[in-house]
């Protein structure tokens, strides 16, 4: 396939307008599934199951079977819908889309269509200045997720090529809730960074909530990224392309910024631009074509005749509204004061997207400062290294029980780093790791002194240079004495005692 021509970002925004429209889907995390009583993977319990192992009639698309609403999957739906500033319908019901689904026994997908249980919303955002933006929330609407298809025999996994697909129905019939934007207007070169800061708002929604892991990796939370330009000054919208199913927050911003210098390059040079579904490659970091994309008419919507109108009552619809947490704005806004941060400090947890697992890491007992310093520098270190998210690498948890080692005089920054390796590598707890890989400080002075008495006789013009009073000199001893000790030593207690030494 051919490489697509690029325009320089700047330049497409001086000649066209973007327009953006997201579809974010969540899997909710309920024990079973929408329709059915088959307990559902995207439960954090469930993960890995073996294919085909969490599955009923319903599921598989049996005759006979009949769909049963999943209550929970209801009222979380209703929280979601609430959260987005939106209207709950008095009465919504579901539909059929039509279309074929290899990975859906029943050859549809039980959505709803022009009766959502939840429209006209809105949700504000925050980018990384601290400017704050509303975004309009056009519905967010129940339905079932499809199973997942395996190609196999060829070389990139995908069906071009492939000999032959396997279906896993585990997935099919998890709960879904896919939030619909209306268009979005005015980002201009802030585009690709309102896509990222949209996403992540809806993670920490969800999350808050609790109805969602919202996890990108494992497909908890997926992506589709609408965008079209249009000239300067034309009312008319451009024809839009939907990037399907991006997995990362980093991944949403470039597939943006690409979409947007990739659709100029076209429209530049005289081109038409197709509608179309496309696919985020994250290696390359670009998007190929998938498949034209089907109108609301080509999915021959009906009234789903096996289930009844979702009518909640307004007691419910209460309820929910009062349990509602805090927004994720006002939530940054409380955090940075209850934890102490400068503006810099702050962004910098945003920006990287761990403000959930800092906090986390704190409510587990770390310090602020050693939540931010972890998450922010060595795990995105590693993160960006792996291209992987850092809250795939390491559990909150983890990082605490790491940190109270170090505070307590068990590890210095050095081992840390070590067994901050072994967690990522599956090793166990921190204490675990440590003890198997014997990464403790050596806290008894006797192997200490022995290491500096044979540092200072090989080195006897450092001793003279700290007895005339040039402290700065121990510094060779101590580097010497680190480096018998394998870094199993305290660098302060090291200095300690070789001063003492060097006066005795």
């Amino acid at each position: 396939m051919a490489k697509a021509q690029l325009m320089d970002f700047d330049e497409a925004l001086e000649m066209f307008e973007p327009v953006m429209g997201f579809e974010v889907h969540v899997e909710l995390n309920t024990k079973t599934k929408m329709f059915s009583p088959a307990a559902n993977p995207a439960a954090l319990e469930n993960h890995g199951a073996a294919p085909n192992t969490l599955v009923a009639p319903v599921d598989m698309g049996l005759p006979g079977a009949m769909p049963v609403v999943n209550e929970e999957a209801i009222r979380s739906s209703i929280s979601l819908g609430l959260a987005l500033g939106c209207s709950i319908a008095p009465s919504s019901r579901f539909a059929r889309k039509n279309y074929f689904y290899p990975d859906l026994g029943k050859n549809y997908q039980i959505s709803q269509f022009d009766e959502p249980i939840a429209f006209e919303g809105s949700v504000e955002i925050e980018l990384s200045d601290g400017t704050i933006i509303q975004l309009p929330i056009e519905r967010a609407h129940m339905e079932e997720d499809a199973g997942k298809l395996t190609h196999m025999g060829g070389s990139t996994g995908r069906i071009q090529g492939a000999e032959y697909s396997l279906v896993d129905y585990n997935r099919a019939g998890v709960p879904l809730v896919e939030i619909v934007t209306k268009p979005i207007y005015g980002g201009e070169h802030r585009s690709p960074e309102i896509a990222k800061a949209y996403v992540s708002t809806i993670r920490d929604i969800v999350r808050s909530l609790g109805i969602s892991e919202a996890r990108m990796e494992l497909g908890n939370l997926r992506c589709d990224a609408n965008v079209s330009l249009r000239p300067r000054g034309a009312e008319k919208l451009g024809t839009r392309t939907e990037t399907k199913n991006v997995n990362s927050m980093r991944s949403v911003e470039r597939a943006v910024k690409y979409e947007i210098q990739r659709q100029a390059a076209i429209l530049a040079s005289g081109g038409t631009i197709t509608q179309e579904t496309r696919h985020w490659h994250e290696d390359t970091g670009t998007t190929s074509p998938g498949r034209p994309k089907s109108d609301a008419d080509d999915y021959r919507y009906f009234p789903e005749p096996d289930l009844l109108p979702v009518a909640p009552s307004i007691e419910l619809i209460d309820s929910l509204r009062a349990a509602l947490p805090e927004p994720p704005v006002a939530r940054r806004r409380r955090l940075k004061i209850a934890w102490d941060f400068t503006d810099l400090d702050f962004q910098s947890v945003v920006n990287g997207g761990v403000l959930a697992e800092v906090e986390a890491t704190i409510d587990a007992g770390a310090s602020p400062a050693a939540a931010r310093k972890w998450w922010t520098g060595e795990i995105t270190r590693i993160a960006n290294a792996e291209n992987r998210e850092p809250s795939e690498l390491v559990s909150p948890s983890h990082i605490a029980q790491l940190q109270e080692l170090i505070d307590e005089g068990t590890l210095n920054d050095k081992l840390a780093r070590q067994v901050l390796e072994g967690l990522i590598a599956g090793e166990g707890t921190p204490q675990e790791i440590v003890d198997a890989r014997g990464l403790a400080v050596v806290s008894d002075d006797g192997p200490l002194i022995a290491a500096i008495d044979e540092a200072l006789q090989s080195q006897p013009d450092v001793l003279a240079k700290i007895r005339d009073g040039k402290v700065q000199a121990a510094g060779a001893v101590i580097g010497a004495v680190m480096k018998a000790m394998r870094g199993q030593a305290d660098a302060a207690r090291v200095r300690e005692l070789v001063l003492e030494r060097a006066a005795g």
